[in-house]
């Protein structure tokens, strides 16, 4: 245990490991940091500015005061890689934001509508023109983590059914599915603070 602390093994192993942690951690603060800033959550989002920055220095100064050692060169670009994907990971199980999603259908959209209502999903539908004839244009405003379940319901629906999926940036009104007991609720403080609708 103790050669793990002599001065050569530390600055060979435990430094660019640590490095490379430190890097994970900022970058994945900084990827969730721009997502809070694109969903409005503006107090969030300086939490976790102050905390990435606190990290990035810690790891740029390891790395400025050993030039010469290529190890923590990689380890510093092997953390920002990673902390990428860290951070879109994260986001993505997070599930925060509400999304619209347009379904164009030439068949009998009134089944579509209705299989979405007994789903307790609010939708809206026009009458349109497309290249082919007549289509019916059905609009639905959810919470991000209800995707999968709706567009489940769309291919069931018709296999073959267009549909485009965009981020609200903020919806004053909507009909949604009530809210269910989520993993989520297991995390500490803050992230309860995140899930929609709170």
């Amino acid at each position: 245990m103790e050669n793990i602390f002599e001065p050569e093994t530390f600055s060979l192993i435990i430094l660019p490991i640590l490095i490379f942690l430190a890097r994970i951690i900022d970058v994945t603060f900084g990827t969730i940091r721009i997502i809070f800033v694109s969903r409005g959550l503006k107090w969030l989002a300086p939490v976790f500015g102050f905390f990435e920055i606190m990290i990035w220095l810690f790891a740029i100064g390891q790395v400025f005061g050993n030039l010469t050692n290529i190890r923590y060169y990689v380890a510093y670009a092997g953390g920002f890689a990673c902390g990428n994907f860290v951070g879109i990971w994260i986001e993505e199980k997070m599930a925060i934001g509400t999304l619209v999603v347009r379904t164009i259908t030439k068949n009998n959209g009134i089944q579509l509508m209705e299989m979405l209502r007994s789903q307790s999903f609010g939708v809206t539908s026009i009458d349109a023109e497309g290249a082919t004839g007549k289509v019916k244009i059905i609009y639905s405003i959810i919470k991000r983590r209800d995707l999968p379940k709706i567009v489940e319901i769309i291919k069931k629906f018709n296999p073959r059914a267009f549909y485009s999926v965009e981020e609200v940036r903020s919806a004053s009104e909507g009909i949604f599915p009530p809210e269910k007991q989520r993993s989520m609720d297991n995390f500490p403080g803050f992230f309860r603070l995140m899930r929609p609708g709170k």
